[in-house]
């Protein structure tokens, strides 16, 4: 009898870790940054703060905070293994607010002005301590810069 692999019997999954879904459907490089989103508070499964263990299933409702970018998103499919990104998109479907709130923050960032024209804080640059440093000393008398005296 010849020895060979089991034939497969996977079957679709209905159910997966929040961690592994996120790294799959490509919102993070790795799980291990997956989880230390999901252990600073920033994931919610549903509205309720998640853990790494969390299950995830379609049809539920994933917000979290990826760099300084708030999305919300509704898994569509389950995938143990991470794909092309064109593949990944096809795991979820982000919702209306969220798109609306990226696109203004996008705007928002595009018409700030650049944080170095308006510095007026913050640590002085060379030129800054060289007009303070002249600002601040008095202007040199010369019998003062002598230690010797004519009384003596």
């Amino acid at each position: 009898m010849a020895r060979g692999k089991a034939p497969s019997t996977a079957q679709p999954q209905d159910t997966m870790r929040l961690d592994k879904w996120l790294w799959a459907a490509r919102f993070f490089k790795t799980r291990a940054l997956a989880v230390d989103a999901i252990d600073a508070g920033h994931v919610t499964v549903n509205a309720l703060t998640a853990k790494k263990s969390t299950v995830v299933h379609v049809g539920a409702e994933i917000s979290f905070r990826a760099g300084h970018q708030q999305r919300a998103v509704v898994v569509m499919q389950l995938s143990a293994t991470r794909g092309p990104a064109p593949v990944a998109q096809t795991l979820y479907t982000e919702t209306a607010d969220s798109i609306a709130a990226r696109e203004a923050q996008a705007l928002q960032r595009r018409l700030a002005p650049e944080p170095d024209w308006q510095r007026d804080q913050g640590r002085p640059t060379k030129r800054d301590r060289r007009q303070l440093q002249t600002l601040n000393q008095p202007e040199p008398r010369w019998n003062e810069r002598w230690s010797a005296r004519l009384d003596d």
